[in-house]
């Protein structure tokens, strides 16, 4: 019990930039003063990395719904890195592990049996889960350019800040990476919290509490339609229907038509209308991430 309660701590010494970054936003904002245009750089920053985070940590490099060749997977992954949430084989892993074990025992994030503080924050600041564990994401240690960024997953953010301050000074850096970045933290951890809190089940044997919101939907570019995507993991689109805006699907979907993605997951007529079936059969099972040849 001392073992797990020690794993449990937050480790404060490696949480010193976390908590300074949401000093530096609020004492920067203090310092160059409110304006509406660094409302919308913030805006624009956070909009474009939370794309980063929802195509490339989630819905490519943990669930794999789409393809990509080596360059683009590159690419994905040095923008969902930006958002400064760990590197892509780090994230991806605990991701995995997450829906294995939705709700139950063995969840990294469980809102349900850990409280809504562990689930939103605590638990990605704990010494319990700092290391990676590359054998749940062989597929993508099979790169050695996604190892060295796993290593060194602070590059990409600190790169993206010295850029905005060279071209913006004090007041970009301020707006588009402390305050875009703390937001962007807080809109992505609203997933694995709020999600499991609030809104609306259509499947109701996902085996966890996941559920639907248009709200967090709208915050994180579709990633709210949460129970959807716990029903069906496979998809790249979260949103089942038209009605359920899933702005990441969207890009997806213009990226296909480009050529710089393909073989995009969606989800069969039988899986979208299963909830109208008087009872909702069990979701199929969990496909593994498809082993994959080294992207063209």
């Amino acid at each position: 019990m001392e073992a797990k309660a020690t794993e449990r701590e937050i480790h404060w010494t490696a949480s010193i930039p976390f908590f300074a970054i949401h000093v530096a936003a609020v004492v920067g904002v203090t310092a160059v003063g409110f304006s509406w245009s660094g409302v919308l750089l913030a805006l624009a920053v956070y909009y474009v990395r939370m794309f980063g985070v929802t195509a490339g940590y989630h819905r490519y490099f943990s669930h794999r719904a789409f393809r990509t060749s080596r360059p683009m997977q590159l690419f994905f992954a040095l923008l969902a890195m930006s958002s400064s949430q760990k590197g892509v084989l780090w994230w991806a892993a605990h991701h995995r592990v997450h829906h294995k074990y939705s709700d139950k025992p063995g969840d990294v994030h469980s809102v349900l049996l850990d409280g809504f503080l562990w689930s939103h924050v605590g638990w990605i600041l704990s010494k319990k889960y700092r290391s990676t564990d590359e054998a749940k994401v062989k597929d993508l240690a099979a790169y050695p350019e996604l190892r060295w960024l796993n290593r060194y997953w602070y590059a990409p953010p600190v790169a993206l800040a010295v850029g905005l301050f060279l071209v913006g000074g004090g007041w970009a850096l301020v707006w588009g990476f402390f305050v875009s970045t703390t937001l962007l933290w807080h809109g992505t951890f609203t997933i694995n919290s709020l999600t499991h809190m609030f809104g609306r089940r259509r499947y109701l044997h996902t085996g966890d509490n996941s559920k639907n919101s248009l709200i967090l939907a709208l915050v994180t570019l579709g990633e709210g339609w949460h129970n959807n995507h716990h029903y069906y993991q496979r998809s790249a689109n979260q949103g089942f229907y038209w009605w359920e805006i899933d702005i990441t699907f969207y890009v997806l979907r213009v990226m296909q038509v480009l050529g710089l993605v393909w073989d995009v997951q969606t989800p069969p007529r039988r899986v979208r209308e299963a909830w109208r079936t008087d009872e909702c059969p069990a979701p199929p099972p969990a496909a593994a991430p498809r082993p994959q040849l080294a992207p063209r």
